[in-house]
């Protein structure tokens, strides 16, 4: 099959004089008049947020920013103590582990809450939700979007964002969806599990139609900004070394 030779781009155009980013003039319309998060918004959509768009989306990325000694983070500083000539390589180290677990459950809860809000019927989000879980539990898969190994009563940084996208008047059918899925989850696996931030993100994301295809952008964006901080701090205060040797005694070989 022949190929074709025409590649087209609308991200952006340089010039001797002049740099363009989706249409806008990155010197005169955006350094110094967008903050990063409408920046992110507008590099996406080629469109500028509304305020209460551009709110959330902040809003979201601060909130999955920073969790302490995660595997990421670790991973991270390790690196970095083996290789500190490759602070970018760092950086790297700790996003490449973002999956279905840990970073990337935003964009499955985000997936499930669409098939949730697509089957719903005259409004039953609850019957489609337990629909959607039990296929998901019929497939050996977790329900994502739920439970924490650290907040077992319940995640406050889901609690304030869902809070947050209230007070704007921001909610909409996939935050119904999300309160329908955590109902559902105890009919279907059998316990309770409480709401996380991961399932809170992509709800109050889509109800401002936030690009679904994006959403694992949000932790990633949020996260590097982290890692930065983390590998600053081990500059000064290094653990790398410490966390491998802490790995490596509570590990017993068995020939």
């Amino acid at each position: 099959m022949a190929r074709s030779t025409h590649m087209k781009t609308s991200m952006a155009e340089v010039t001797p004089d002049r740099i363009v980013v989706r249409g806008l003039d990155l010197a005169d319309e955006l350094i110094g008049r967008t903050t990063t998060a409408e920046f992110f918004y507008v590099l996406l959509t080629g469109s500028r947020p509304s305020a209460t768009q551009a709110r959330i989306l902040d809003a979201c990325i601060v909130a999955i920013g920073e969790h302490g000694l995660v595997p990421s983070v670790q991973a991270a500083r390790m690196t970095y103590a083996c290789a500190p000539e490759a602070f970018q390589g760092a950086v790297a180290a700790g996003l490449l582990g973002a999956g279905s677990v840990v970073l990337g459950s935003s964009e499955a809860t985000a997936r499930v809450l669409k098939q949730i809000v697509d089957l719903a019927a005259d409004d039953d989000l609850d019957g489609a939700a337990k629909s959607v879980l039990q296929q998901l539990k019929d497939q050996g898969a977790a329900a994502p979007g739920v439970g924490h190994p650290v907040h077992k009563a319940g995640d406050p940084r889901a609690a304030r964002l869902l809070e947050f996208t209230e007070s704007l008047g921001a909610q909409g059918v996939h935050t119904s969806a999300l309160h329908a899925m955590t109902r559902a989850v105890p009919l279907v696996y059998g316990r309770e599990l409480p709401l996380n931030v991961s399932g809170a993100i992509p709800a109050a994301l889509l109800d401002v139609g936030f690009p679904l295809r994006a959403m694992k952008g949000v932790p990633l964006v949020g996260r590097t900004m982290s890692l930065v901080a983390h590998l600053l701090e081990e500059m000064d205060s290094p653990m790398g070394f410490g966390l491998a040797s802490a790995a490596e005694a509570a590990v017993t070989y068995e020939p």
